[in-house]
């Protein structure tokens, strides 16, 4: 097997069977956690009374850290499949770090709200910068993470197995099965026939 069938084949089913990794699957937790917590943010620096929106950003943040960290399983099991050495391993390892690096940030975003939170209180700049500095680091690493699967197809289907997802519609009917009973209707005249028949009378 080439480097590029060993990266499309799980290194064990834990991380999902062949042509379904779990990674992309558990990616959107985390994503959706923190932009909707940076939502949060920006509501909380808005309306006349945040305290709803301050506390529900932070633990936004915990929900985020949590999905991230059982992402990062999954991918790092991902990452064992490729060949070390590799242009693929490389920005798989980026990716890798880059997402940790802002786990790390959320987890320390999460501690200093937590430390700092004031009742009804709205959310402070420093958090509100620090997220969305996070944010557009994580754009940067979900950019590889594309990369990884739609350019260098790691953990994706070869062709021949997506082949099986573009075959045209039922099979063409070849006629009745041999051994079936049909339904047959009489035969009706054609006219050249009725007119053959007049002729001869």
């Amino acid at each position: 097997m080439d480097a590029t069938q060993s990266a499309k084949h799980p290194v064990t089913m834990l991380a999902g069977p062949y042509g379904h990794p779990f990674h992309p699957i558990l990616v959107p937790v985390p994503i959706g956690a923190w932009v909707t917590s940076l939502v949060f943010d920006l509501g909380s620096r808005i309306i006349d009374k945040p305290g709803f929106l301050t506390q529900g950003s932070e633990w936004l943040i915990a929900i985020g850290i949590v999905g991230a960290l059982a992402a990062a399983l999954f991918g790092f099991l991902d990452l064992l499949a490729i060949p070390t050495g590799t242009r693929a391993f490389s920005t798989g390892l980026i990716h890798m770090s880059l997402n940790l690096a802002v786990t790390v940030a959320y987890a320390g975003n999460f501690l200093w709200r937590h430390g700092s939170y004031a009742a009804q209180g709205r959310v402070a700049v420093g958090p509100l910068v620090l997220s969305a500095v996070s944010l557009v680091v994580l754009g940067a690493s979900g950019y590889l993470g594309g990369k990884l699967a739609y350019r260098y197809g790691v953990r994706v289907a070869d062709e021949h197995t997506q082949a099986e997802g573009f075959a045209t519609g039922a099979p063409v009917d070849a006629g009745p099965t041999p051994g079936m009973l049909t339904k047959t209707e009489p035969s009706r005249p054609r006219s050249s026939d009725l007119h053959r028949k007049r002729e001869s009378s």
